[in-house]
């Protein structure tokens, strides 16, 4: 190696170095305002402390967003983010606070589209076949009609927020497999991861499209999934449906925020 060429990867290497105990490294303007969108994984159903002024939405103070915001002290912070929340419901209900001042954008949205709560449904009360089938069909709807609405709500938030960073995040596998567990059969829990795994792919794909970084939670729900031990996510809670097959606190703070602070 010549020396002018080691000079130069030395001088990279100390600036990488310095980026990083400065904390300036890829930070993406922490210091702008930043937006929260989406659904229930993103408004924090499942972790608590909801707050009262966000009524049906229960955005949560532990909620990934929230955590991230009081952390990184961001300009303004809107908290957008919706329980039950699809495409349509981000389009007509939750852009209105973007603009080219905004610095991050997050967003979780597409589950409720594809059928997620009658997914589980079909599977918690059906037989194996009726719950295959039903994911089958979803799988078909994510095929067909998903990537559209994606598509229209990405292109959506470029427009409105030219200048931000946007997250995408998705969503975690349900359970842990060949675990002794009560409830659902082998069978159906292996179709749902499968189905969470379709989902993410095909999200993952529109994403990157449209230039969007990937915050795949996947990895960090691994170890912690419903039949673990140690589950992240509600299981069936017949005293509060709506929280079942959601993150917990835990799951917010150790699974979905680490996840987005990477990709911030």
């Amino acid at each position: 190696m010549r020396r002018s060429r080691f000079a130069a990867y030395v001088g990279s290497l100390l600036l990488a170095l310095a980026a990083v105990l400065t904390g300036t490294g890829t930070a993406h303007a922490a210091q702008g305002p930043y937006a929260a969108l989406g659904d229930s994984y993103s408004s924090g159903v499942g972790s608590g402390s909801y707050i009262s002024s966000s009524g049906d939405c229960k955005r949560s103070t532990k909620a990934y967003p929230y955590l991230w915001a009081a952390a990184h002290s961001p300009s303004s912070f809107t908290f957008a983010a919706c329980s039950g929340a699809r495409t349509g419901d981000v389009l007509a209900n939750q852009l209105t606070p973007l603009s080219s001042a905004t610095a991050l954008v997050s967003i979780s949205i597409g589950g409720n589209d594809a059928g997620f709560s009658d997914v589980m449904t079909t599977c918690v009360l059906q037989s194996d076949s009726s719950c295959l089938s039903r994911i089958n069909t979803a799988k078909a709807y994510v095929d067909s009609t998903l990537p559209g609405q994606l598509d229209t709500v990405y292109s959506q938030i470029s427009g409105r927020a030219p200048n931000a960073h946007v997250v995408v995040l998705g969503y975690p596998r349900f359970y842990q497999l060949g675990t002794t567990c009560l409830g659902l059969s082998e069978t159906k829990r292996k179709a749902i991861n499968d189905a969470a795994d379709y989902l993410d792919t095909a999200i993952a794909k529109r994403a990157a499209d449209h230039g969007f970084a990937w915050g795949d939670v996947r990895s960090a729900f691994t170890g912690h999934e419903l039949c673990s031990g140690s589950a992240w996510l509600h299981s069936l809670n017949l005293l509060n449906i709506g929280e079942s097959y959601h993150p917990t606190a835990v799951g917010q703070s150790g699974g979905y925020l680490p996840v987005l602070n990477s990709a911030a």
